[in-house]
């Protein structure tokens, strides 16, 4: 064991960190997309405030201490943009302490908080730790999961919305709103490529469906009812039994649950998934997903034009 961690230390580590830092053009960029981040958690008390509103369209965040302020940035985008008015669902990760809480109440005015305590009655009522036991361990060891069990456990029941805190809103989302006006089917964002990390053909065998091309959960809206926990249960054994465990699961079993269904597909070219330095000049999209290489233009340049 000693030996693995002085492998860990010595060596995997600084070659994953040389990996990244090649990746963003070297260290001197990646410390100044870093020094980026750090700012920006800085202004997020320099945003205006923003309201939510009780009979406002219902829309979910998973977010916590690492990622509410980009949650505050993405809403503050949001209704730069939008003349609708929005109900906002701020939910627990399991890092919200009395300065996130009080951060919320300041800048986000009238949001719901769905505590810890209240996701913990929520999943004893709709999760038991003794009925779903690989649920309630992935949700220890992977927090992705959260989207799916803390989000679509809170009542009632129904369609919600749930958004990654990592995206900026640059004109109004259209589609986005007419579906959470009147949702009958799923939604989802088109991924730049496919990444579920597992083969699809296990995943179609899986669940019996004919798996999405391309999903991308930044922009996702399920039916809470119905979801079928049993089946997530199961499909997360045979998902693990064959390939391994995979960073990528949520979006595998999100693709999975979407299966067989008639989703909206938002235009990716609109709602657009990992955006380079010309597409936020021109802001010619409606909303931008900072995932892998765009974190840099992110962090660099996009929350800037928002503050």
């Amino acid at each position: 064991m000693l030996i693995q961690q002085l492998i860990n230390i010595l060596y995997r580590f600084p070659k994953s960190k040389l990996k990244t830092y090649k990746r963003f053009g070297g260290y001197g960029n990646y410390r100044k997309m870093t020094d980026g981040s750090k700012k920006m958690k800085s202004a997020v008390y320099d945003l205006p405030v923003s309201m939510a509103y009780p009979d406002g369209l219902p829309v979910y965040f998973l977010t916590g201490e690492k990622y509410i302020h980009q949650t505050l940035f993405c809403i503050n985008s949001l209704l730069k943009v939008s003349e609708e008015k929005y109900n906002f669902f701020l939910v627990d990760d399991g890092s919200f302490n009395n300065a996130i809480i009080n951060l919320i109440a300041e800048k986000l005015p009238g949001a719901t908080i769905v505590t810890a305590d209240q996701i913990s009655i929520n999943l004893g009522k709709y999760l038991p730790g003794d009925k779903f036991p690989i649920l309630n361990y992935k949700r220890k060891t992977y927090p992705h999961i959260k989207k799916l069990t803390d989000v679509h456990t809170i009542s009632p029941l129904g369609w919600k919305l749930v958004l990654d805190s990592d995206m900026l809103f640059w004109k109004e989302p259209a589609a986005m709103n007419n579906w959470l006006k009147l949702p009958n089917q799923p939604i989802h964002m088109v991924d730049c490529e496919e990444s579920y990390g597992y083969n699809t053909d296990l995943m179609q065998e899986i669940c019996g469906g004919e798996i999405p091309s391309l999903l991308n959960v930044g922009v996702i809206g399920l039916n809470s009812t119905d979801l079928k926990w049993e089946k997530l249960e199961e499909w997360i054994q045979l998902l693990e039994e064959k390939e391994g465990t995979s960073y990528y699961l949520e979006q595998a079993l999100t693709a999975m649950i979407v299966s067989g269904t008639q989703p909206v597909v938002l235009n990716k070219n609109d709602y657009k998934v990992n955006p380079i330095l010309t597409d936020l000049e021109t802001k010619s999209n409606i909303l931008h997903h900072y995932v892998d290489l765009s974190k840099e233009v992110y962090y660099k340049k996009a929350w800037k034009l928002i503050i």
